[in-house]
This record gives C-alpha cells, sequence and structure tokens, in this order.
C-alpha cells in the first residue's frame, strides 16, 4: 500500500488527473464487435514515419518524435499509459512511497521478460538510468533525472555513482531515493529517460540499436525487419507480460517523407494511417469521417542561438517576435486547429481556478505590432552599432509543412520588418545533428511537453536543461522553475511557473509561433488508436476489423 501525507496525496492526485485527460481514438466498433470482426482478420496495420529514418532506436540518445514513435512500441518503463491516458504501473507491479514521499520503492512485475526471453530486473533500471546519467555516455536528456539524489552532481562530474539514489536491492525491488518530495515523480518517471536497456545486449554491441535482429526490448513489440530509409517492421512480442490485451501482430512503418506522397498512399488503400497531413488538403478533409484533428501539448518554435549575431541582441528577437502575425498564420497557412502561440506553455492544462493555463496567464505575449517591430529593431541595431542586420538565415527540416511554415514566416518579416531571410532545409537526421550542435542563427523546432504539467515545457531552458540548444542562461528563471519543481501548494506552484514563463518571454531565447495540433487520417478498418494530447498515436490496443 501506497503511504504519504495528506498535502501529497492531493498533488499527486492532481498530477495524475492531469495526465490522464482521456484521449481520443479511431473506435467506430463496440469492443464485441470488433473482437468478432477482427477474429477472421489479420491483424497488421501500416502507418507512415513523416520524419523518414528514425534518428535512433536507443531511448538514451533519441529526442524526436519520428524516433520516439518507434521506441514506445519497444520498450515499458516502471510506469505506462492505459487507454483512457492514465498513469498506471508498467514494468512495475506494485509501488511503495515513503512518509516523506522521498522514497519509492518499486516491485519488477512478476513475468516481465525481455524480448530474449531474459528476465526484466530492477539491476536493468538502475544500470540504464546510470548509464544515460554517465558523462561518457553522452545521453540526450540526463536532466531528466536529477530530482534523483546525486543525479545531477554525477551526471556533471561532481559526485560518484555510488551517491546516485538508484539501488537494486535484489532481481525485483527498485530502490529510488529523491532529493526532495516531488509529487509529479509518476508523471516524469514515465517518460523517455526512464526506460530501461538491457544491460548485457549494450555492453556487447556497441550498435546494438542499429538493426533489427540486435534490438532487445521489453515492450509489446520487437523489430522484425529495418529497411533503412525505406521500412521498419515491429512484430508482437510474445515474451510481453500483457501480450493478450494486444491484438495487432504486425506493425509496418514506412519512412515517406513527401506529405504529397503519403497522403496519395493512404488514399489509395497503402497506409492505414498518416499524421501531418498537407497543408493544401486539409480543407477538403475536415468533413471526412476518417479526419481527425485535435490538440497537442506541444510548442512550435523558432529557436535563437544568442551567441549567434544578431540575436545576441534582445530587442532584435523581440523585433522578430512582433513581427510574425500568428492569428494569419494558424487561420490561413496551417489551418488544422493550431492556436496562435502567445505564451509558451501550451493549452491542455487546468489550473486550480479551474481555468486552462494559457487562460490563466496574465499577459498575452507579442501579439502581431509591425510598427514596435521596426521600433525594437532600430533599437537593437543601434545598440549593436549596426546601420542594416547582417545576413539572417532560417533553418529547418525537410517537410511540407514546415517549408510552407518557413515560407510564411520570410514573406511577414520581409513585409513587416524590412528584413530578408533566407532559408535552408536539411533531412531529418542532418537537421537534428545540426541542432544539437548548436550550427544555426534561428532554427524550427517543435517542443512537446515531457509530461502535462507547465514545467513539461519550462524545464527545456533551464541552464543545465539537456534540451536548451539555445545558449541562453539566466538564474532568475533557473531559481523559479526550481522553487516551481518542488513547490507543494499548487497556486503557489501555478504563480511561480508564471512568473518564469515571464522571464523566458521578455528575454526570449525563442520565438513560440503555434500551440501544435495534430491532425491525422485514419482508416475505418482500424479501429483502437488512441491519440492523447501528450505523445504519438498509442497503437499497443489498436485492432484491424476488416481486410
Amino acid at each position: 500500500m501506497k503511504k504519504w501525507n495528506l498535502m501529497l496525496a492531493i498533488i499527486i492526485l492532481t498530477a495524475a488527473a492531469l495526465t490522464g485527460c482521456s484521449g481520443s481514438d479511431n473506435s467506430g466498433a463496440t469492443p464485441t464487435e470488433a473482437s468478432k470482426d477482427a477474429a477472421s482478420v489479420p491483424q497488421v496495420l501500416t502507418a507512415n514515419l513523416s520524419g523518414g529514418e528514425p534518428y535512433t532506436l536507443d531511448p538514451a540518445f533519441a529526442s524526436d518524435t519520428t524516433s520516439y514513435f518507434i521506441i514506445d512500441n519497444l520498450y515499458e518503463g516502471l510506469y505506462t499509459y492505459d487507454k483512457s491516458g492514465k498513469i498506471v504501473e508498467g514494468a512495475a507491479s506494485k509501488v511503495d512511497i515513503s512518509p516523506d514521499a522521498k522514497t519509492y520503492t518499486f516491485t519488477i512485475r512478476d513475468g516481465a521478460k525481455w524480448s530474449n526471453g531474459d528476465p526484466v530486473t530492477a539491476h536493468d533500471f538502475e544500470y540504464s538510468w546510470k548509464r544515460i546519467l554517465n558523462p561518457k555516455t553522452a545521453a540526450y536528456d540526463p536532466s531528466s533525472l536529477y530530482y534523483i539524489k546525486g543525479a545531477e552532481e554525477y551526471n556533471k562530474g561532481k559526485g560518484k555513482v555510488e551517491n546516485v539514489g538508484v539501488t537494486a536491492k535484489d532481481d525485483r525491488t527498485l530502490l529510488v531515493e529523491l532529493k526532495a518530495p516531488l509529487g509529479i515523480f509518476p508523471t516524469i518517471a514515465v517518460g523517455h529517460a526512464y526506460l530501461p536497456v538491457r544491460s548485457t545486449v549494450v555492453d556487447q554491441n556497441e550498435k546494438w540499436a542499429a538493426e533489427a535482429n540486435t534490438i532487445v526490448g521489453n515492450g509489446p513489440y520487437s523489430p522484425q525487419e529495418w529497411k533503412h530509409n525505406e521500412q521498419i517492421t515491429l512484430t508482437k512480442n510474445a515474451n510481453y507480460w500483457n501480450k493478450d490485451a494486444i491484438s495487432m501482430e504486425t506493425i509496418h512503418f514506412k519512412m515517406v517523407q513527401d506529405a504529397t506522397t503519403y497522403y496519395q498512399m493512404y488514399k489509395t488503400g497503402d497506409l492505414d494511417l498518416i499524421l501531418a497531413l498537407p497543408l493544401d488538403t486539409i480543407d477538403q478533409e475536415k468533413n471526412n469521417k476518417e479526419y481527425l484533428s485535435h490538440p497537442s501539448f506541444s510548442v512550435y518554435t523558432y529557436s535563437f542561438n544568442v551567441k549567434e549575431k544578431p540575436f545576441t541582441n534582445r530587442k532584435i528577437r523581440q523585433a522578430f517576435s512582433y513581427a510574425i502575425d500568428r492569428e494569419t498564420l494558424t487561420t490561413n497557412v496551417t489551418k488544422g486547429g493550431e492556436k496562435a502561440a502567445f505564451g509558451y506553455v501550451p493549452y491542455g492544462v487546468i489550473n486550480p481556478s479551474g481555468k486552462d493555463y494559457r487562460d490563466d496567464a496574465p499577459e498575452k505575449y507579442y501579439a502581431f505590432n509591425a510598427e514596435k517591430a521596426k521600433q525594437l529593431l532600430a533599437e537593437g541595431l543601434k545598440e549593436e552599432g549596426l546601420t542594416q542586420l547582417p545576413t539572417v538565415t532560417f533553418k529547418y527540416n525537410t517537410a511540407d509543412n514546415h517549408k510552407k511554415i518557413a515560407e510564411a514566416l520570410q514573406a511577414m518579416l520581409l513585409e513587416n520588418l524590412g528584413v530578408e531571410v533566407k532559408l535552408e532545409n536539411q533531412e531529418w537526421k542532418t537537421y537534428i545533428d545540426t541542432f544539437k550542435q548548436k550550427n544555426f542563427q534561428i532554427a524550427r523546432m517543435g517542443w512537446e511537453g515531457n509530461y502535462l504539467d507547465p514545467l513539461g515545457v519550462l524545464g527545456h531552458y533551464t541552464s543545465s536543461n539537456s534540451n536548451n540548444f539555445t545558449n541562453w542562461s539566466n538564474k532568475t528563471y533557473d531559481d523559479l522553475i526550481e522553487k516551481a519543481t518542488y513547490e507543494l501548494d499548487a497556486n503557489k506552484r501555478v504563480a511561480l511557473t508564471q512568473q518564469a514563463e515571464k522571464v523566458l518571454m521578455e528575454d526570449l531565447p525563442i520565438i513560440p509561433i503555434l500551440f501544435s495540433a495534430d491532425t491525422a487520417l485514419v482508416s475505418p478498418k482500424v479501429t483502437g488508436i488512441v491519440f492523447d494530447a501528450r505523445s504519438n498515436p498509442d497503437l499497443r490496443f489498436a485492432t484491424r476489423v476488416e481486410k
């Protein structure tokens, strides 16, 4: 039985309620009908990775939704989500929490196995988390584990691995010690940095995650075949502890990046599911019963490198933001249900007031104002001793939607600010490396919240966060995020995050452009795909009801 004090119980239940907001699915038939129909239908689904080849299938190095779409089917953490989006036990069957809420004791599920038949143990989790924290690993997101005692110190070379508060007491018992009570720890621990990998597999082959036949996971599916840059095929993991709840036997993921091409493939029946519809098809598809659009807890941004001129100057950064007409962009260009982003935290989190966090915000940041944009640009240039703006290049990854948004921004900046912007695009895997190396002046990126909470996105821009590629650092911001993270009073916590957002928006290392909406077409031959604001479509409960 879990133990906690009353205040923490309230906080944890509130966080669970936020995270567990009901997802939508494309189920048309009742469960009985679906089961009856599916009995004689081969359970095969074909989806598409519009981002192309996954960057990596090693959870330690993944950073993008394309890779996560596959990873989410290959691995399972101590916590997972059920059909309704509620956080439930995954690889763990039981969780005990100490009275001070600083120590979590996880019992690994009896019968949990890796896809090669090895038992999943507490040692696997200790190994995996410490692998991510090991500075020599150079993992993508070690900061997601900094809530654990000694984790940040070890990752930054200031502490020993022995002092990290993750200990396998035996094969089935994992002890996790936090550095302070954290009501939303279950919400955080469902994240990708907390996924396990099999130590014997990783240690024997440094390229273990590069081919289908060397990947070993503990999730509902396993890779059967990986034709690089063409297709990856997953098959149901016969060793998965909850395999009886998985209907789909085989999932093919095509890797078609051209939106017009994968749209036509859907129309001819070669794909059962596509995401990110071509922008010029949305109007004609909106009345189609197969069309789906729903808000995503993510923000579409352009990130500045604040050490690259001219964006070393805050006023110039602000000028670019004021010159963008976000309402026109979402109404006339994207048209998929996106909302103009006049702040950084997306819609989807309900405050104690009962209002959405975004609607409760005290300010509306950067409403379109061409005159103010020109004024700020002139002031910024004067501060820099410049008579004209240096060449500015916007970078984005190759995709129809991103190209059209970039072209719209280019036109707005020319018309509203008199600035000529060059555009440069790269294929996804190359672009990810370019972005991580901070080789840009300003570059497109979309940030999906690590969890459904303001800190799930605001946390990206602290000085120590692994997701901060802007070179921006602000001690006031860091302190506010730290205080908000461990504040147990819900109203005080909201106030702290609002103060932090104000600092972020005023200093502006990034330009929020829009709050994303996921558009999709789903074949009526498949039911049970769960769409949720927090992630890629969940295919675990999908069932094919017609050939």
